[in-house]
């Protein structure tokens, strides 16, 4: 998890953000940090899960686009 923790959270695809985001959850969870290291923990979860959120998003949109679920039916003026 340290390794990771250097790495740019922009640069980590989806699955390697994700991975470290569980990571840092169970570190979390099992109490035995101290409070400054549980807070950089914390915000680097945070980062990870908009980063995550951001990639799912991206891929919705990109999909919605292949499928052309963004067109909609023209429907003129009454």
């Amino acid at each position: 998890m340290m390794e990771t923790a250097t790495t740019p959270v922009e640069t980590l695809s989806y699955e390697e953000a994700l991975k470290e985001l569980e990571s840092l959850v169970a570190a979390l969870e099992g109490g035995e940090h101290a409070l400054e290291t549980s807070i950089a923990l914390y915000e680097r979860g945070q980062q990870l899960a908009r980063h995550c959120s951001a990639l799912l998003e991206q891929a919705d949109l990109r999909i919605k686009k292949l499928s052309g679920e963004d067109l909609v039916d023209y429907q003129p003026e009454s």
